[in-house]
């Protein structure tokens, strides 16, 4: 647990006021899943993901999504080789610790699915060959909601269910802004985090985080929430499986960082947001007047948490 604390502090000192997402991406990292991140420009997406992955001594590999970006250019490519008269594999960028997908919606339809593969099964096929990725395997991808009909591709259902959170970056509060500038001013785009994690720490915490304590009721806890979302009369597609199983890993990933053997009602609590509201479909109506932050909040205050003496 040192070495993770001691995690936390560099991040949090490298990334000015975002503690909480902080602790979401080094949730997603110990229990395997990825993370959307979304903001306006210029909020800091792109140097938060470099950040993480700097702090991280694995392989990091960085893919601008443009329009016309090609799906071997993400997962590789076969080609014959005139010299050696046979065909050469050169694995693409996601063979990799962590993936930074910038502006993936950016990029085709096309093109985007040729992460669903390795997003969900942790391996890629090129040319009818399979080639297991490095473990671990994050993709940290960034979007940005504001030009959502100049030149962009929305994410489909399918994608976005593989990400185990997304991310929203506010803008900073006053005095935030004020210590980036002082900060950053003479070397913006800089980035400060230290390397300080091996590849056998975040091995060790997956053990360790399995080990985490989930009571009866705190699973009932969860399948309430997530049965709840489904029956929601805006709500056209509510949370999968995967996303139940996503809420328990989730919930067990932020008991391990706040030092904890056992999970809390708070713990689901805190985790149901980042994970869900790119989840929920809303119906046509649904769109209209509600959120899925808003519809999210109504039903977690609708369904009753058990006392955290039996989550223990």
């Amino acid at each position: 647990m040192s070495k993770l604390n001691k995690l936390r502090r560099t991040l949090n000192e490298a990334i000015v006021g975002r503690e909480k997402e902080i602790d979401l991406m080094i949730i997603a990292l110990i229990q395997g899943g990825h993370v959307l991140l979304e903001s306006v420009p210029g909020s800091g997406k792109t140097m938060m993901a470099k950040s993480f992955a700097h702090s991280f001594k694995g392989k990091f590999k960085r893919l601008q999504f443009t329009p016309d970006v090609l799906p071997s250019d993400v997962t590789g490519i076969s080609y014959f080789d005139p010299k050696s008269q046979e065909f050469i594999m050169r694995p693409g960028p996601v063979v990799t610790n962590i993936l930074l997908a910038d502006e993936i919606n950016r990029a085709t339809p096309r093109t985007q699915s040729s992460l669903l593969e390795s997003m969900e099964e942790k391996q890629v096929t090129i040319d009818g060959e399979t080639i297991q990725l490095p473990e671990p395997f994050m993709v940290i991808a960034t979007q940005n909601p504001v030009e959502s009909q100049q030149g962009t591709f929305s994410l489909p259902a399918a994608q976005l269910d593989r990400f185990l959170f997304r991310i929203e970056i506010n803008y900073p509060s006053f005095e935030e802004e004020r210590k980036i500038l002082r900060e950053f001013s003479l070397a913006p785009g800089a980035v400060k985090s230290l390397s300080i994690i091996e590849i056998e720490d975040v091995q060790q915490w997956r053990s360790d985080v399995r080990k985490i304590t989930v009571h009866d009721d705190i699973e009932t806890y969860i399948l309430q929430i997530i049965h709840a979302t489904r029956q929601h009369p805006h709500v056209e597609l509510g949370l999968s499986s995967r996303a139940s199983l996503a809420l328990l890993h989730a919930a067990q990933g932020h008991a391990f960082i706040k030092g904890r053997s056992y999970v809390i009602p708070d713990d689901v609590k805190l985790m149901v947001a980042p994970l869900s509201t790119h989840r929920l479909m809303l119906t046509a109506e649904g769109m209209l007047i509600r959120e899925p932050a808003d519809i999210l909040r109504e039903i977690i205050e609708s369904v009753q948490a058990p006392v955290e003496a039996m989550a223990r």
